[in-house]
């Protein structure tokens, strides 16, 4: 039994179908790291953006993607996610997708967005940030980014 949970890991593989991404949108203003949080359509639950990794895109530039159209921000994006989280999918959540987050650093927000009408967006500190968001893990990963980014 020791050996098999030395092994184990509860990190559960799921199809590329079932695969998402997602942008992290930060800046650091006067020392200060700030997150960019935007609602969902549906419930209207503060979220990053995040969606379908599109076909022929690196999912960090389908994360970039997903920033500029929900959120109407254009930044540096990571190659490296800084973490996923498991939410629900489809229109009445039937099934879990997993999304894969990526840093995007905010460098210009649009005044005008595909999305615009559909979303509320909000700059939040990382204390506001971790009450705002819909999904625990998400407020721990932007604490594993603020902390790196502080380190670094």
């Amino acid at each position: 039994m020791r050996d098999f949970l030395k092994h184990w890991s509860p990190r559960v593989e799921t199809a590329e179908t079932l695969r998402q991404s997602g942008a992290l949108p930060y800046s650091i203003i006067e020392g200060r790291v700030a997150f960019l949080l935007i609602t969902s359509r549906r419930g209207g639950k503060w979220i990053f953006p995040k969606g379908a990794i599109e076909p022929n895109m690196t999912a960090w530039d389908s994360a970039a993607l997903e920033a500029q159209e929900e959120a109407g921000v254009i930044g540096e994006i990571s190659h490296e996610r800084i973490g996923s989280y498991r939410t629900g999918a489809g229109g009445d959540n039937v099934g879990l997708v997993d999304v894969d987050l990526y840093p995007l650093r905010v460098t210009q927000q649009l005044d005008e967005y595909k999305e615009q009408g559909e979303r509320m967006r909000h700059w939040a500190t990382l204390s506001e940030a971790r009450r705002l968001l819909a999904d625990q893990t998400m407020g721990r990963l932007a604490l594993t980014l603020h902390n790196s980014l502080l380190a670094g």
